[in-house]
C-alpha cells in the first residue's frame, strides 16, 4: 500500500485547469442557462443571448441598474456593456447614445479606451484618432518602454504623440528613424529633423543612409581584419607541415578560408568569432589534408600559440578524426 502511494500519480482529469486567474475564469462557477434567464420577466429584454463575453452575472447585475446595456449589446458593442462610466453617460445623455450608434463600427472593430470615447464625443473628434492618441500615451507611460525616445522628447512628448497620430506611424518606426539620425550625426534638436513634414520620405532616406554608412564601416573593419589575419598567418607560416608524410598541415590564410572550411565540413570554424581570435593571436587554425588532395577539406585543427597545445581537432560534423590523422597531428606535426 505504501509503495502504491509513492508511485501513483493523479489522473489527467484530477489536475488543476491551467493557470488562469479566477477573475477571468472560475472553474467552480455554475453553468449559465441563458434560456432560463430569458424566461424570467426581469431579464426578458436583457439581450443576454447576444452578449459576447463570459461574465454573465456581472452583465446582469449591471443590466438591473442600467437597462442601456441592452442597447449597447444589440449595437454590437458588448465590450462597452460592462463599463460603468459608459453606462452612466448613456443613462444621462441620449445624444451620447446616438453618437455611439453612429460610430459603432469604429468602436467595435478596435479596442477603444473609455476616456478616448468620452473625449471624442465631447470634442466632436474622430474616435480612431483620439483613441490612437490614448494608445500611444499608454505605451509611453510605462517606465521600461522607449526610454531613450522619452529622454530625447522629455519636453515634447505630447507633441510627439500628436505628430505620430497625424503621420499615422508607430513608435517603433519613429525609433528606427531616430536611431538612424543619431548614427548619422543629425542634430535632433532641430525641428525639421524631429518632426519632418513628410515623415516616411525622410525615414526611408535616413535608413538608406544609415545602411550605406554601416556597410562602409563594416567593409573598413573587414579590410582591417583581413590584413591583420594575413599578417598573423604569415608570422606562423613555419608551423605548416608539407614533407614526406601522407598528410599536410596548412595554416588558414584568410577569414574566407575559415568560412569555406566550416561550410564544407559542417562545423562552426567559419562562425563563432574564430577569425577575430586568429587576428588577435589567441588561437591559430590549421587544415589537415591529404598530400594527394591538399585543396579538399578533411580535418580542422585549433592550436594555441600561447600554450603550444591542440585545443580542438575535428573532422566532418565534429566527428573524431581517424587514428592515422591523430597520430600525424600528435606525434609528427605537434
Amino acid at each position: 500500500e505504501k509503495k502504491e502511494k509513492l508511485t501513483s500519480y493523479p489522473k489527467w482529469y484530477d489536475y488543476d485547469w491551467g493557470y488562469n486567474d479566477d477573475k477571468y475564469f472560475n472553474k467552480y462557477a455554475p453553468v449559465i442557462n441563458k434560456e432560463f434567464i430569458l424566461s424570467q420577466p426581469e431579464y426578458k429584454y436583457s439581450a443576454i443571448e447576444q452578449y459576447e463575453y463570459t461574465d454573465t452575472m456581472k452583465y446582469l447585475r449591471l443590466y438591473e441598474q442600467y437597462p442601456q446595456t441592452e442597447l449597447l449589446v444589440k449595437c454590437g458593442l458588448s465590450g462597452l456593456a460592462t463599463r460603468q462610466t459608459i453606462l452612466k453617460k448613456c443613462k444621462k445623455d441620449k445624444n451620447f447614445c446616438k453618437w455611439l450608434y453612429k460610430n459603432k463600427e469604429n468602436i467595435k472593430n478596435h479596442y477603444c479606451y473609455t476616456n478616448a470615447i468620452l473625449k471624442a464625443y465631447s470634442q466632436n473628434r474622430n474616435i480612431k484618432e483620439v483613441n490612437r492618441l490614448e494608445e500611444l500615451k499608454y505605451a509611453l507611460r510605462s517606465k521600461d518602454n522607449y526610454r531613450h525616445l522619452k529622454e530625447v522628447f522629455a519636453k515634447d512628448l505630447t507633441k510627439l504623440v500628436e505628430y505620430l497620430v497625424k503621420q499615422d506611424i508607430s513608435i517603433p518606426v519613429y525609433e528606427d528613424y531616430l536611431r538612424a539620425c543619431e548614427y548619422l550625426g543629425q542634430d535632433m534638436n532641430i525641428e525639421k529633423n524631429r518632426f519632418p513634414k513628410q515623415f516616411m520620405r525622410w525615414h526611408n532616406i535616413r535608413i538608406d543612409e544609415y545602411h550605406t554608412k554601416q556597410a562602409e564601416e563594416d567593409a573598413k573593419i573587414r579590410k582591417e581584419l583581413y590584413e591583420k589575419f594575413a599578417s598573423v598567418s604569415k608570422k606562423y607560416i613555419n608551423l605548416q607541415r608539407n614533407l614526406k608524410e601522407n598528410y599536410v598541415c596548412i595554416i588558414a590564410k584568410s577569414p574566407k578560408d575559415l568560412i569555406n572550411e566550416g561550410n564544407t565540413l559542417h562545423h562552426c570554424v567559419g562562425r563563432m568569432g574564430y577569425d577575430q581570435k586568429f587576428a588577435r593571436e589567441e588561437t591559430l587554425i590549421f587544415f589537415v589534408r591529404t598530400k594527394d588532395n591538399p585543396e579538399t577539406p578533411l580535418v580542422t585543427l585549433e592550436y594555441s600559440p600561447k600554450t603550444h597545445k591542440v585545443l580542438q581537432c575535428y573532422a566532418e560534423h565534429d566527428t573524431k578524426p581517424t587514428d592515422a590523422i591523430l597520430e600525424f597531428v600528435n606525434k609528427i606535426w605537434l
